[in-house]
């Protein structure tokens, strides 16, 4: 295949937010509005990707998916996020896919190293386990094997390589430095390269020790960085020029973090849709192709020897995720990254005890303990049940104390590699939310161990961690930061029974006498049975379970109720009648608190909105016009409470409302504080409207002009979505065209 050819790769990660103890992102204040940050970027960028708009003098003509026009991955915690909580967004990645693979024969999608650990850090075990949960991983989303695998943070060295190898991977995608030499294949004329001499726009072959081969493709470093750091995106034309000036006989490709279109340069992903664009029209005799589908056609004809423990983000190798390097500083020119190393040798230090501790019982309850451990991801991906996994793996009776014990093994090795996450050690400082994520996540595997009988772990990790201190006196040292902001996040028999109390409260489903009421949580399921409830005091018992174990733990409980809201304490009373923990509600941590408000808020917001639309239904009828010499509405403020019930019904029904009254609720709308809420309803019903069997343009198109007229401001980016899926399919309306802002 001869001719010029463009590959954009984009890296999808987020440092993993979970808790790791119910498995799921609570509230992070700093991403307000949003719950989070995964919310928020998703907003920002991973959303605006998959319905890119290309703006023409009258408006949107085209919408583009980015993610089937450019090599991809994302990475397998985030990616779980996303099809948890954006289920519209996954299927949007899913289908791009899809549809490269019919068009070229190989699919945009690569994975990704399961938990982003650095791979020339990681021991051969993990290496070989992060490849094989990744593959498995990504089997299930795309169903297809990956052709290709990120390396985090393009971290490198010959074991890596062999590990992906190994599992069957074809191609990564390198950094020019990384590059060391290059020789013809089957010769020995190897001669020296940088990054400036290396021919990046041909595959490479790196033949390895053990007789495997994985291919590698450079990506053009100059310009990733312009697109990345110096605001390449700021123009579409200018974009495509500067990648057009570059190509030239071969594959053109650039790589970045995803999050750089939309999220680190706002508008980034439209300008990203331009280039695409002009691609996919062939533009100056240049092509668009993904990785697959080019060495498909051109495979490697000369080899390369890559740099032993080489990156893309470090100069220094991978000192950045171990030692103190001189790399990122954020900012602060008096700050050090000390910290780096005992966080490294702390890990390292329990991963240890812990792999040890696997193998040694793991023996005598898995028919293979290397083969269960690797091959978890298959359970964790969902292509494997529980039931058939056990069969696989296990060889001691389901319902024995040994097989609670194998699953707690393999629990705390998730965990366990969980802490590993490179974007620890990323940033400048130890009390950041990537390394405490990190500490938290070795807190659980420590946790999980001790119950299967390894004991001093903690000890031990704190024992190291203690000489690692924070930029800032106010966090002090990792031990500090451990007992401070750590350990109060770890769950007990008592914090999960008042959650599960105070949700069920807030939810309006705390269960009578004599029934249960359940809260599942991804991490754990927590089952209350009441047997007594005053206004002073409740009791009952309680079954708790954590995801992927087979122990169910059943305690009473008795709730002596506060005087307010997250008050009061409850008791935990074990099998012997002894009370084995209590518990103060008021020690349920920030977030989690948080967690619990927004659950009640949801509710209150939603019981009450449906009250007042339901209320004020004759209310634009009965808004009389003004007498005379009336200049406002008689008991204004009382119908200014009633602001966004009165504007839902005149939105939706045929009530037209006098001047006086479209003049009033003009008005009383401006900075009210309902309006985000109420335009947020209004876009969520038309979109259902939108995707009704049987469409009514001019209901829809009518609600429209009268958020106009009222001076309600809808978001209309959903709703644009909305429109173009029913256009797509040869369903669209001129009028509608128009008020959404389209020049179809």
């Amino acid at each position: 295949m001869s001719g010029k050819f463009l590959c954009v790769h984009g890296h999808f990660y987020q440092p993993p937010r979970e808790d790791p103890w119910l498995d799921m992102i609570f509230p992070e204040g700093s991403a307000a509005p949003f719950r989070h940050w995964n919310e928020r970027i998703c907003r920002e960028s991973y959303g605006p990707l998959a319905w890119a708009r290309r703006m023409g003098g009258e408006g949107v003509f085209d919408i583009l998916n980015c993610y089937e026009w450019m090599s991809f991955n994302v990475g397998p915690t985030l990616f779980r996020w996303i099809e948890r909580s954006e289920p519209e967004l996954y299927s949007r990645i899913i289908e791009a896919d899809a549809r490269s693979l019919k068009r070229w024969g190989h699919g945009n999608a690569i994975a990704q190293i399961y938990h982003h650990v650095i791979m020339p850090l990681a021991s051969e075990l993990d290496k070989q386990a992060e490849v094989a949960w990744a593959v498995a991983d990504f089997e299930s989303r795309f169903k297809r094997k990956p052709e290709g695998m990120w390396l985090s943070e393009t971290a490198c060295n010959t074991d890596s390589l062999e590990a992906l190898a190994g599992e069957g991977i074809v191609y990564t995608l390198l950094a020019p430095r990384q590059a060391q030499a290059v020789a013809d294949l089957g010769a020995d004329n190897w001669q020296d390269v940088d990054e400036y001499s290396i021919n990046i726009k041909e595959p490479y072959l790196v033949e390895l020790p053990s007789g495997k081969t994985i291919s590698v493709f450079f990506y053009d470093g100059g310009l990733s960085q312009a697109v990345a750091f110096e605001g390449l995106l700021k123009n579409g034309d200018d974009f495509w020029n500067k990648l057009s000036g570059a190509s030239a006989e071969g594959l053109l490709s650039i790589g970045t973090d995803g999050e750089t279109y939309g999220h680190h340069f706002e508008f980034g992903e439209m300008a990203l849709a331009y280039v695409l664009s002009q691609g996919i029209e062939g533009r100056d005799g240049v092509n668009l192709l993904n990785y697959g589908a080019y060495l498909e056609q051109n495979p490697p004809a000369k080899k390369v020897r890559i740099r032993e423990d080489s990156s893309w983000s470090c100069y220094h190798g991978v000192e950045r995720w171990r030692s103190d390097c001189g790399c990122c500083t954020g900012g602060h020119p008096d700050w050090n990254q000390q910290w780096r190393k005992p966080l490294r040798d702390g890990l390292d230090e329990i991963k240890s005890l812990m792999d040890g501790h696997y193998f040694n019982l793991g023996d005598n309850i898995f028919k293979d303990s290397r083969k269960a451990f690797i091959e978890y991801g298959s359970l964790l991906s969902g292509t494997v049940s529980a039931t058939d996994f056990f069969k696989q793996h296990f060889k001691v009776p389901k319902k024995s104390k040994n097989a609670d014990i194998g699953w707690k093994l393999l629990s705390m090795q998730k965990w366990a590699l969980s802490s590993f996450a490179s974007c620890g050690w990323f940033f400048d400082d130890l009390a950041r939310l990537e390394p405490v994520n990190d500490m938290a996540f070795a807190l659980r595997a420590i946790e999980i161990a001790k119950e299967t009988g390894l004991i001093g772990l903690e000890e031990k990790f704190l024992s190291i961690i203690r000489n690692a201190r924070s930029n800032e006196d106010r966090y002090g040292s990792g031990l500090d930061l451990w007992n401070n902001k750590i350990k109060p996040e770890s769950e007990s028999v008592g914090s999960l029974t008042a959650q599960a109390l105070v949700r069920l409260y807030v939810e309006g489903a705390f269960p009578l006498s004599s029934e249960e009421g359940k809260v599942n949580w991804p991490g754990a399921s927590v089952v209350i049975k009441t047997s007594d409830n005053t206004l002073v005091r409740a009791s009952g018992e309680v079954d708790i379970q954590w995801n992927l174990e087979s122990e169910v733990k059943t305690y009473e409980w008795v709730w002596t109720k506060g005087s307010r809201a997250l008050t009061g304490k409850v008791d935990i009373i074990n099998a012997s009648g002894e009370t084995a923990e209590v518990f103060n509600f008021e020690n349920i941590t920030w977030k989690k608190k948080q967690s619990l408000a927004m659950a009640w808020v949801s509710r209150a917001a939603q019981e009450t909105w449906d009250v007042k639309k339901q209320s004020t239904g004759c209310g634009v009828a009965l808004f009389n016009h003004y007498e005379d010499y009336q200049t406002t509405q008689t008991w204004g403020e009382k119908w200014r409470e009633l602001w966004s019930g009165l504007v839902w019904n005149y939105l939706f029904t045929e009530d037209e409302g006098s001047s006086d009254f479209i003049d009033f609720m003009k008005e009383a709308g401006r900075d009210h504080p309902e309006a985000d809420f109420l335009a947020n309803q209004v876009s969520r019903t038309l979109c259902e409207m939108l995707q009704n069997e049987i469409t009514d343009w001019s209901k829809i198109s009518g609600t429209l002009k009268r958020a106009e007229i009222i001076e309600l401001k809808l978001d209309v980016w959903k709703l644009q979505n909305c429109y173009w899926a029913k256009a797509q399919e040869g369903h669209s309306d001129d009028k509608l065209s128009r008020l959404l802002g389209f020049d179809l």
